[in-house]
Order: structure tokens, then sequence, then C-alpha cells
């Protein structure tokens, strides 16, 4: 039978070693304690001995031994008493000015996430990018999506090509027409003296008028400099023509949640952390462990990449003020779901008055209407609620489409999107949400016809493409108030009654026969 091999703790870390190894692992201590961790170590040595009571308890705590199913709030005290030598980087991290969605921007496409549809294996885009060989494009997505990412990108390819091309950053919010004809200026020069390529990246270019955006056309169609601008605005109405011509239009999608969960996880390695998944057991007692500085559940990182809605830069931000509200220097932090949920309000969501989504999910409200589409209905015009819209604008387009596609099917409708819109006149938000939700659902559900809309639409074509002059009204349906106009025959023979009795014709001459409601005409 082998007999128990004795066992000693150290006196720096408090770990258990076998007698035979703890001489070498205490020099190793002592040298990665020194200096700058002296204080931490002299710290953890006092607190030893001033705890050394409860020794069972202790001993689970000098093994930094967490057991438990979930990351809770019942073992929070616990797990901050675990203490790791003081991390100057990590508080950095989280005492620095800048956001650590800025920290984290990563410096090539291997740490990008999303946008596969353009930069995926084998897609122009990327294969581009790998030759160096950039066109000038225009960078189209909501916020958050990897926009400015993607230029920072292109731009440490350029200061590892330093000879080939430089890279200058401006943005539409702080720069002026002054500033890109000094660009211009320098980019000319190097492009004559040294051979060298400017890329000019102007991030929120929709913020320069169209007018000012016309700077950017000649030297673009010169090769003076590439441009690559980025906006959350569509091209097609924010940019003007000529330019669009000139440059390529990448569009660039909204993230989804595992491309955040990535980025989140990403974050987590680079800040010392780890993801606890559930039923996990934590367990640092071996030797060489590291115990991490932030724990946080799976479930808590899945949460935030669902509710910040596509955009990164929220799910970044929202960790780093979870991370902020903490004490960087008590040990192990543990991130609950409520530290995350105190720093996460949705009131980010994508949704601009004046903007493409605007006219994007009233479209979609519309369309679900139209289809019958009660629930979706209802999704878009609560999304618009919540978003900010004005219900009165909202209930314009409901009065629009109880006509347009209800139409005669049922006359009611009308009556109710009316009624919605004066009782949003007279209540206002938000006691007038559950009027336009009544109304959604009333239209969504009503039997549908497009026959007004589509008999309207055909009587403006025929007006509008007629040949030659529009023809007069017949005299017997002319107004006779002078005996002049009787004696030119202005009412002769008009009577009240039906058309198949009177046979009179009401429509032009040439016209006779036109019919807006004939079956082939109709949808």
């Amino acid at each position: 039978m082998s007999s128990s091999v004795e066992v000693v703790n150290c006196p720096v870390c408090y770990r258990k070693y076998p007698v035979t190894e703890i001489e070498s692992h205490a020099n190793k201590c002592i040298f990665l304690n020194s200096g700058e961790n002296d204080g931490a170590s002299t710290k953890r040595r006092e607190d030893h001995d001033h705890k050394e009571t409860n020794q069972a308890e202790k001993r689970q705590k000098r093994e930094g031994y967490i057991e438990q199913n979930h990351v809770g709030q019942s073992h929070d005290n616990f797990i901050q008493e675990i203490e790791v030598p003081s991390s100057s980087s990590f508080r950095q991290t989280f005492t620095s000015p800048v956001p650590l969605a800025e920290q984290m921007r990563p410096t090539d496409l291997t740490n990008y996430f999303g946008q596969e549809h353009v930069l995926g294996l084998h897609k122009v885009l990327r294969t581009l990018l790998e030759k160096r060989d950039i066109p000038s494009m225009i960078l189209w997505g909501p916020p958050g999506c990897g926009k400015t990412t993607l230029a920072h990108i292109i731009a440490n390819q350029c200061k590892k090509d330093n000879q080939e091309a430089r890279f200058v950053t401006m943005s539409a919010t702080m720069s002026g027409v002054n500033d890109v004809k000094d660009a211009v200026k320098i980019a000319k020069n190097e492009l004559r003296s040294f051979k060298r390529r400017t890329i000019l990246f102007m991030d929120e270019i929709h913020r320069f008028n169209k007018l000012q955006q016309d700077i950017f056309l000649p030297h673009v169609e010169s090769g003076t400099i590439t441009l690559i601008g980025a906006t959350t605005e569509n091209p097609s109405f924010s940019l003007n023509s000529a330019l669009l011509s000139r440059c390529r239009v990448i569009v660039l999608e909204k993230l989804n949640t595992q491309h955040i969960i990535a980025i989140l996880e990403r974050t987590l390695i680079v800040i010392d952390g780890k993801i606890v998944k559930a039923g996990e057991n934590i367990n640092f007692t071996k030797p060489g462990d590291r115990i991490p500085r932030v724990l946080i559940d799976e479930a808590t990182v899945i949460w935030l990449a669902e509710m910040c809605d596509g955009d990164a830069r929220v799910a970044l931000n929202s960790l780093q003020l979870a991370l902020q509200a903490r004490d960087q220097d008590s040990g192990v932090i543990l991130i609950s779901l409520d530290d995350i949920k105190d720093g996460v309000k949705r009131s980010h969501l994508l949704y601009d008055r004046k903007g493409d989504e605007h006219y994007n999910i009233i479209s979609a409200m519309h369309k679900s209407i139209r289809a019958s589409d009660d629930n979706a209905a209802l999704y878009w015009m609560t999304r618009m609620l919540q978003g900010g819209e004005d219900p009165l604008y909202i209930a314009r387009r409901l009065v629009r489409a109880a006509s347009e596609d209800i139409g005669l099917a049922d006359p009611m409708a009308l009556t109710v999107a009316v009624s919605a819109m004066q009782g949003c006149q007279l209540l206002g938000m938000p006691e007038c949400d559950v009027l336009l939700a009544q109304c959604a659902v009333y239209l969504a559900r009503a039997p549908k016809s497009r026959e007004m809309d589509h008999a309207l639409a055909l009587a403006k074509e025929c007006i509008a493409e007629h040949k030659g002059p529009l023809p007069s009204v017949p005299l017997h349906l002319r107004n006779a108030p002078t005996r002049l106009m009787k004696d030119l025959g202005y009412g002769k023979g008009y009577n009240m009654a039906h058309k198949d009795i009177s046979h009179l014709t009401y429509m032009p001459k040439g016209l006779e026969n036109v019919d807006f409601f004939g079956p082939s005409e109709s949808l």
C-alpha cells in the first residue's frame, strides 16, 4: 500500500503542495509576487492570519474552489472574498475614458464578426481587401454593425503597407469642406512625390449636404483619393447621385445574437473573464490554475446579446458599465443578470422618425394589415410607438389603409379608423396606444377589397395618358343658371332617372365604353 503524500501550504499563495515540490513552488511565488505585487501578497498573509479560526471554510477559499449550479446572488459575497493579484491593466481598461467598444475594435478580419454576405470567404470585398485593392465605397448599415470597425481594419492594413497607401480618418460631424480640401492637397503631394495613394474615411458622411458632397467628386474620379464613407441613412436619399455612381454601396446588416455573443466572449477573454455555463462547477485547485477576474453566467451573456438589438456598441458599453459599478480591487468580480439590467434600458431601438427605418416599419404595418396578419400588424404598430413615433402619423396611415385595402368590403372600417385618429388627438400618448392597437387589429381582421384604389388608379391613368385635349363636359350635364346658357343647350334633356332608363351618357365623348370597375381590371 502506498502511504499518503504529506502536503503543506505555500506561505505566499496558501495553496497546498507536496513537501517535495513546495520549495521550488515557493521560489516561483516569491518571484512572481515581488515588486508591484508585494502589497497584495502582504495583504493575503495578514488576512490569512486573521481568519485562521475557521480552518475548513478558509481552506476552501484559499484553494479558490467555487461549487454551485449557477452564478447567483447567494454566492456573491463568497466569490468576491477570493483574492487574486491586482492587475493594473484590468483597472486601466475600465477607468479609461475610451469606451470599451472602442478598445475592443479588432485590427484584422480574423476577429471581425458578422457581415458574411460581403466579407465571407471568396466574397468580392474580402478578396479586394486581402489584395490591398480597396475601391471607393459607401458602407451603409445600422449603428453598431461594424462600419467604423471595418474602416479601422483597412487603416491597420495601410499601416503595415505604409509604402503603398496612407489612411486619413475624418468625421462629417467635426470636419468641414475646408478640412477635406486640406486632406486632398496633401493627398496630391503624396501621390506626386511618393506614389502613395490616400484612403479617406469619412464617418457619418450623410451629415454633409448634397452640395458639400460635391467636394469629393473630382478627386474620387481622378484617383487622388479613395473614399470610404459610413452612413446609417439610406444613400439613395442622403447622398447625391453623382457620388453614388462613383462609389460602390456596401450594405451591412444588423448583427444577430450569435455575432454579439462571439464579440462578448472575445472581450471577456481579453479582460481575463470567464463565462460560466449552466450546471458548471468552477474549480481552481490545480497548480497553475489562473483565477479569472470576472465571472458571468452564460444566461446573462445571452440576455445581453438579445437585448442590444444587434448593436455591438450597446452590448460592450453595457458590460463596461456593469463592471465599472463594481469594486475592481475586491477580487473576483461577479456580474449577475441584475447588474446588466440596471445598465441596459431598451431605449436604443433602431427607429428614426426621419430615417429609413421610419418608412420601412410603417410599410411593414400597412402590408401586414393588407395580408390580414393581425399579429404582425400589432407588432409593427407597437414597435413604432415604442420607438417614439407620432401616434397621429400612425392614425393617418390607418385611415388610408381602411379605404385603400378594405374599402366597400367593410365601410365601417373607415369610420373606426377616423374615430381612432380623433381619439388620439383628444387623448394623446400614452393613453391613445390602445386605440391604435384596436384599430390596427380591426383593419387586419376585416374583409379586404382594393376595388376603390384600383379603380382610382385606372381613372388617373385614363386622364394622364389621354391623347390630345381632354374631352369637354357633355351639354346635357352642364349647369344652366342663365338664359344664354339655356339657349346654348346647357342642361337640355337632362333628367334624374337611372342611366338605364334615361339612356343618357355620363362619360365624355369617346369614353362612353370605358369601365373602371370591369372584372378584367380587378386585382
